[in-house]
């Protein structure tokens, strides 16, 4: 019942902000993530977006600033981003409304971070493909807000290899192709809601985390694991969209401070990237986490068995035309 008066309350204020237009060319929008208080990275993001925004149209342009579980779950939140009654988001890439944007969490796509920088920057292979599908999904795109590579988080005891996976839980987002992926590597998934992990790792649902940056596993369930393998299966990205009815309602100018906004917080979250991934591993190692590094052979045993097993699954769900650009681009083990 809870969850429900949650739900409708949220709802009742969404109708209430979003997309509001006002005299003399005034806007005031909604702005929210699924993930992310305002002391996270993405959170900061939220509102360095929304300041400047406002900034740049002398406060014509209102963003309200929604932070995680205050709107609503992860599904819910892009439902109503989708109708138009949330206007912008930082989100992570969702299948729900078009299975082809399974391909960005295409396990192994990039391989360093050298690699994921010049393949997500503006103009990049990566960002070429995604673009369109946001398109065709009524969504305005904007660019990526790198995070970096994921890993797997466990308590009581950590695995770099199929063979020592074999019986153990770990949590994965409910976005195919994740829960199959961490199937590949040899966890059994278990797709959660990210809203009940903590609970679920303190009870002994699943034993770990996955597919998240360390920053997530440190900072929220920290004092409930172990171990960080840095199996670097995917890489972490969410992206800045708007709703494209929202978009389309403002005029030239405004969507130009929109963009030339976003473009900033974009270009500073890719130099800050690398270096806010590496401060979160020296923080976790300094809270008694053990961090562990697989081998390259290690390494290069999961990429052989997950790209074989899953690629192909993603396929029969994006398309050859898709596929072949991954396989065109897509780096080899380092």
């Amino acid at each position: 019942m809870k969850q429900i008066f949650a739900s409708t309350a949220a709802i009742a204020i969404l109708a209430s902000l979003g997309s509001a237009v006002f005299a003399g060319g005034e806007h005031r929008l909604v702005l929210t993530s699924e993930a992310g208080d305002r002391e996270s990275p993405v959170g900061k993001a939220m509102t360095a977006w929304a300041e400047k925004i406002g900034e740049k149209s002398d406060g014509r342009i209102r963003v309200d600033v929604f932070f995680q579980g205050e709107l609503g779950g992860q599904q819910e939140l892009f439902d109503q981003f989708v109708r138009g009654n949330v206007d912008m988001m930082i989100t992570w890439p969702q299948t729900s409304y078009d299975q082809r944007m399974s391909v960005m969490f295409t396990p192994y796509l990039v391989m360093g971070w050298d690699d994921a920088i010049e393949s997500y920057s503006e103009g990049g292979w990566i960002s070429d493909v995604v673009q369109p599908i946001y398109k065709d999904m009524g969504l305005h795109y904007f660019g990526p807000f790198p995070e970096g590579f994921g890993g797997i988080a466990t308590k009581g005891a950590a695995a770099t290899s199929f063979e020592e996976a074999q019986g153990m839980k770990v949590r994965s987002q409910p976005i195919f192709p994740l829960p199959q992926t961490v199937q590949a590597m040899g966890f059994q998934a278990v797709p959660i809601d990210w809203s009940e992990v903590y609970t679920s790792i303190q009870t002994g649902v699943v034993d770990g985390d996955s597919s998240n940056v360390i920053y997530w596993d440190v900072e929220y369930f920290g004092d409930q694991l172990d171990y960080f393998v840095q199996s670097s299966h995917n890489f972490s990205t969410f992206y800045l969209l708007m709703n494209e009815g929202s978009w389309s309602a403002l005029d030239a100018e405004d969507q130009g401070i929109l963009t030339e906004a976003a473009g900033e917080v974009i270009s500073a979250q890719f130099q800050a990237a690398r270096a806010e991934d590496e401060k979160w591993i020296r923080t976790a190692q300094e809270r008694g986490m053990e961090y562990i590094v697989p081998t390259p052979e290690q390494k290069g045993a999961w990429v052989e068995r997950v790209r074989a097993e899953v690629w192909p699954q993603i396929e029969d769900v994006v398309g050859s035309e898709i596929m072949d650009k991954v396989r065109a681009n897509a780096s080899s083990p380092e």
